[in-house]
């Protein structure tokens, strides 16, 4: 993916059996727990190409949450405080080769980063 593509969507649900099988039921996602991540379901459109995550609602998290690729979380974040946004979570690891952060706009909407390299053979 190029920086500034939608790479994933959290959506909260209190009960996460009852919304994967919302999910699933309703639109045919595959909803899994990978390993290294339970608790935290993962689903997958039909497309193969669309997914994110099912995430315990809480007062901080009550909304649906897209994450945007950056080719630099650091950058990013830097370029949103100076537009008038701010900073919600700094960069924290996903993975040895991917990490994330949330920011919000000047309108309070809170939005993923992902930054990730994918091809570990270079």
């Amino acid at each position: 993916m190029a920086h500034g593509d939608i790479t994933h969507i959290d959506i909260p649900v209190s009960d996460l059996a009852q919304g994967a099988a919302f999910y699933s039921g309703l639109f045919g996602w595959q909803i899994a727990e990978m390993p290294g991540f339970e608790g935290y379901p993962m689903w997958q459109a039909p497309n193969k190409i669309s997914g994110g995550g099912l995430a315990p609602r809480s007062a901080d998290f009550s909304q649906p949450r897209s994450y945007v690729e950056v080719d630099s979380i650091d950058d990013t974040v830097v370029a949103a405080v100076a537009a008038g946004g701010s900073v919600v979570m700094g960069k924290d690891a996903i993975s040895d080769t991917s990490w994330w952060a949330i920011i919000r706009d000047p309108d309070g909407n809170a939005i993923g980063l992902y930054e990730g390299i994918t091809d570990t053979t270079a």
